[in-house]
């Protein structure tokens, strides 16, 4: 993954935030819109591609762009900042691949062990019931 090219690929819209602030946020555009195409990327591989597809699938869109917001502060270029902050971490996380399972067997000991172990439990708990009177 190259960072440089990738930033360069972003899109940014800036847009009002929501929420109670008075007269100032209704005329300042301080929260940030974040969208990445990545289904045109050029500086992603393919199989880099297709692992972020898989693992975003929750935060892409229809035409699999992924758009994140950002208004935590009152400035433009902090949130900015943030947003690209969260956007690289993003990447980072999700262009892990995940190790392949190797399938195991519990060794011979481990599953002594357990029946021994279920076997005490069995023997205390019928040590609970009331003695028959034969």
């Amino acid at each position: 993954m190259n960072k440089e090219s990738i930033l360069k690929e972003l899109h940014f819209k800036a847009i009002r935030s929501s929420g109670a602030g008075g007269q100032h946020v209704n005329k300042v555009s301080s929260k940030i819109e974040l969208v990445f195409d990545l289904e045109n990327s050029s500086s992603l591989s393919d199989p880099e591609k297709e692992l972020l597809k898989s693992k975003l699938s929750s935060k892409l869109t229809n035409q699999n762009k992924l758009v994140l917001f950002c208004d935590a502060t009152r400035s433009q270029h902090r949130n900015k900042e943030t947003a690209i902050k969260r956007f690289l971490e993003l990447m980072k996380t999700n262009l892990i691949r995940p190790k392949k399972r190797r399938p195991t067997k519990p060794s011979k000991s481990s599953i002594r062990k357990n029946a021994e172990g279920k076997k005490k439990i069995a023997i205390k708990k019928a040590l609970r019931k009331k003695p028959t009177l034969d």
